[in-house]
């Protein structure tokens, strides 16, 4: 498992028959979760106190950091209000891309480099 949970993503888009029963019940599930309500995407619901996510906010682009800080201040104010955004507002879905999920797997991908290079043996010829 990695800091992104377990997922069986890759298998369901793998197979033809499986994505055409899953998905609409994944589009489904996201409108029902109602953060687009808010004006989030699916990546601001990441927990921020795992580390791994943490370094991959760093990295982020300061216009990616703005938009995500932005994001966060309407959907604080929609929950001090109790209303969710205009119907016109709502984050769509082909909007809702997987912004920050490449940076967390850049620094999966380096945790595990740097694991090998630290465990690693030397042998003798």
């Amino acid at each position: 498992m990695n800091a992104l949970g377990p997922s069986l993503a890759p298998y369901i888009r793998s197979s033809r028959t499986l994505k055409k029963y899953v998905a609409p019940v994944a589009h489904w599930y996201a409108n029902l979760m109602g953060y687009r309500k808010m004006g989030l995407k699916y990546d601001d619901l990441q927990i921020e106190e795992n580390p791994q996510v943490q370094r991959a906010l760093g990295r982020l682009t300061p216009r990616e950091t703005y938009d995500r800080a932005y994001r966060f201040k309407i959907a604080s104010d929609c929950d001090l209000h109790h209303t969710p955004l205009p119907k016109e507002q709502w984050s769509k879905p082909e909007d809702d891309k997987r912004y920050l999920m490449p940076h967390v797997l850049d620094v999966l991908k380096e945790e595990e480099e740097r694991f090998a290079w630290d465990t690693m043996t030397v042998q003798r010829k």
